[in-house]
């Protein structure tokens, strides 16, 4: 039976000197992926991550939707931007929907 009081950890076992030292784990890169200093694509370059994008069926929005395809054949570094990119045209599109379709300055009905 062990000795460990309940609610108290065990300090860890020695190492077996027979034993080769395990390699340490590779750390994982600044946004918790692919370990620091590759880019998950091996010699080959970045692989594609393969997620689909669905058209929206609004025709500025789909063109910017389409940049997102340029972040699969780039380095993890390089993803930002094209993601900020894509966030700029999003923000433009949705602001062209709040502005007024008629030239000139709006009509204000006030006496």
């Amino acid at each position: 039976m062990d000795a460990t009081p309940p609610g108290q950890l065990r300090p860890p076992a020695a190492p077996d000197p027979a034993d080769p030292p395990a390699p340490p784990p590779a750390a994982p890169g600044a946004d918790g992926g692919a370990p620091a200093g590759g880019d998950g694509g091996g010699a080959g370059g970045p692989l594609p991550l393969g997620v689909a994008r669905t058209a929206t069926g609004y025709g500025p929005v789909d063109a910017v939707l389409e940049r997102l395809g340029d972040a699969d054949h780039l380095a993890a570094d390089g993803h930002l931007e094209v993601y900020e990119d894509v966030h700029r045209g999003l923000r433009d599109a949705l602001a062209a929907l709040d502005a007024d379709p008629r030239p000139g300055p709006p009509n204000d009905h006030r006496s």
